[in-house]
Order: structure tokens, then sequence, then C-alpha cells
């Protein structure tokens, strides 16, 4: 049985970014940044892809030949389907100790990053059941109702003076298949916030943001 196992779930269709997973992003289809992030990843020993894609399935299977194709059965293909439902059907096929969870739109994210997770989340464990990656934050956040969240606005401090306040950015999460049929969530008990840069933490869920990290990667990876 893996030890670690990832998974990427991804769709063929996309509303917001259409056709985004397979899309070029500097060079390459989207996905597969994550996924040669994953590979390049010391610490996982099988990378899983579950998709409704034939174009994903069919570069998987020409790029990646290493990678396991789990192609999703169509009652769970709606974009309304949650994805705890679409990764239970994952994990009931690929035993393993732990999984790891990602996405095709955290193209940014290292396998450095990625070790530095499990690592911290090995040596925790089981003092803390799961991981999930987050962004800190020194914003001043309000609620709907015009409401300060984080800051006492009769104290105006400096944002960099104020107290963090932290983002589930969505890049990663660790978790045991315990936890997932029993809470339904990736997120356990006692869950470990693991806190990675900024820069990685870029999701593409509105054109806005794809434009934002390819120019971003670009940056970083001396590509303009």
């Amino acid at each position: 049985m893996n030890k670690i196992t990832a998974i990427v779930p991804m769709r063929h269709s996309s509303e917001r970014v259409p056709g985004k997973n397979y899309r070029d992003f500097a060079g390459k289809p989207l996905f597969h940044h994550i996924v040669q992030t994953l590979l390049d990843c010391g610490q996982i020993d099988q990378v899983v892809i579950d998709t409704d894609s034939p174009i994903v399935i069919e570069q998987t299977h020409q790029f990646f030949p290493s990678v396991l194709v789990l192609e999703r059965p169509e009652h769970l293909r709606d974009g309304a389907i949650p994805m705890n439902d679409v990764l239970l059907n994952s994990i009931n096929q690929v035993p393993s100790e732990f999984y790891l969870q990602t996405h095709s739109t955290n193209p940014i994210l290292t396998a450095q990053t990625l070790s530095d997770g499990i690592n911290k989340f090995l040596q925790l464990y089981p003092m803390y059941d799961s991981l999930f990656s987050v962004t800190r934050r020194h914003v001043r956040f309000w609620d709907s109702l015009s409401r300060p969240i984080n800051h006492n606005a009769n104290i105006l401090l400096r944002t960099q003076d104020l107290p963090p306040i932290f983002e589930e950015n969505s890049c990663f999460y660790l978790f045991t298949k315990e936890i997932l049929e029993r809470k339904h969530n990736r997120i356990g008990d006692r869950p470990y916030m693991f806190e990675m840069p900024e820069a990685e933490a870029q999701d593409i869920d509105v054109e806005l943001n794809f434009i934002m990290a390819e120019l971003l990667y670009k940056n970083l990876n001396n590509l303009i």
C-alpha cells in the first residue's frame, strides 16, 4: 500500500475559464505543471488523476505514463457535485495511508513546498490528524454588516501590525481515508495550518487569475 497518494481531480468543462485544465499556460497545458510538480516530489508514491476529459486522459498517457488515470463516473461529472464525493470515489480505488489532494489550477506550487508540508505533517501526526495550506494575511476584514472581523475599528494600526489572519488557499490538503469517510471533509478534528509562500498560492478560478498567474510564473522562471 502506498504511504502517500496524490490526487488531482479535473473536469473537462470549466464554466468561468473554458478549457482551463488543458489550455496553454507558459508553453504547455496547464495541468502538466502540477502533474510534473507532484512527480518531482520524492515523498509521493503515486500520482492519480480523476477526470472525465478525453484530452486530459490522452495527454496523461502520452506524457506521464506513470500517472494512474481514473475515469470519473457519469454520476459524479456535474459541476455541482461536491469535491468530497469525487475524492471518496478516488480513494476507494487506490489504497494509501495518506492522501494529498491538489488542483491543476495551482501551477506555481513547487515540489519543495509540497515536500516541506508533507514532512511537517509526518512529524506531527497523529497529534495533528490532517493538514491544509494557508496564506498569511495582514489586511482589515469586515463582514457584510460593516463589522470589523480581525481588528478594532477605533484603533488604526498599520496593516503589518495587525494580528495575522490565515486564508485557506486550496493549494493542497493531507488527510486519511478515515477522516474523509467520517467527516465528509478533507480537514480533520485536529488540522495543522501549513503556511506557504504567497507567490505559490495563486489559484486560477477566473480569467484574471489565469492572466496574472501566467505572468507571475513567467517572471519567477525568467521567461520574460
